[in-house]
């Protein structure tokens, strides 16, 4: 009797192993990770999940890392990293949504920003997220622009009750001027000048020509 049958059937049964995996891998992406690194990025982001943390955040970080080829281990690493930027961000901020927080865990990443320097956005209102602002905050940083000026540029445009188009419109004119040539701490001086509300208390505007500048009430 022929064996030939046989031997179909068996790499019939490998071809549908093969397409089963990759169906798992396509609906599962996270399936990518060898078992042990792919047990640390659960449980982390179980833990994330009943913290009420936004788990989808490390989950993202995770198929980040996959999508450019990083090592597992790493992967898992940043994971855990985002995870703890996270909680961190949270003590800062308080209940704030998942969006903000995912943001400013970002910020963290790297010692862009101190965790306390978050402090002064603490409880913002539904009305008014800090979202753009702290995106606002990392573009300028990697245009260059050294922390503690973007910093206590971004806190006090907040403080004086910045909107979302006010932090677009410094954003927008610092990177016109960095373009124009100007360095990126002097093209942030050069547009916080231009925010009707109180400048950062390190770069104080000069009043127009023949007009008095009004002190503050």
């Amino acid at each position: 009797m022929s064996r030939f049958p046989l031997v179909v059937r068996s790499a019939a049964v490998f071809v549908v192993c093969l397409a089963t995996h990759a169906a798992a891998q396509a609906s599962d992406p996270l399936g990518k990770l060898d078992p042990v690194n792919r047990f640390t990025v659960d449980a982390v982001i179980d833990s994330a999940r009943a913290a009420g943390l936004p788990w989808a955040a490390l989950r993202s970080r995770a198929l980040e890392g996959l999508s450019k080829g990083v090592d597992n281990r790493a992967v898992a690493s940043a994971v855990r990293r985002r995870f703890t930027h996270l909680k961190d961000a949270r003590a800062a901020l308080g209940q704030v949504g998942d969006d903000e927080l995912a943001a400013a865990a970002e910020l963290l990443e790297g010692d862009k920003i101190k965790p306390e320097q978050l402090v002064p956005f603490r409880g913002a209102q539904r009305s008014r997220s800090p979202l753009v602002a702290f995106t606002v905050l990392g573009d300028l940083l990697t245009r260059g622009v050294a922390r503690d000026e973007a910093m206590s540029a971004i806190t006090r445009y907040w403080q004086n009750g910045a909107g979302d188009a006010d932090f677009m419109g410094l954003f927008r004119g610092v990177e016109s001027d960095i373009l124009q040539g100007l360095n990126p701490g002097a093209a942030l001086q050069n547009r916080v000048r231009e925010f009707p509300g109180r400048a950062p208390s390190s770069i104080k505007p000069t009043p127009p020509t023949g007009e008095q500048e009004t002190p503050n009430a």
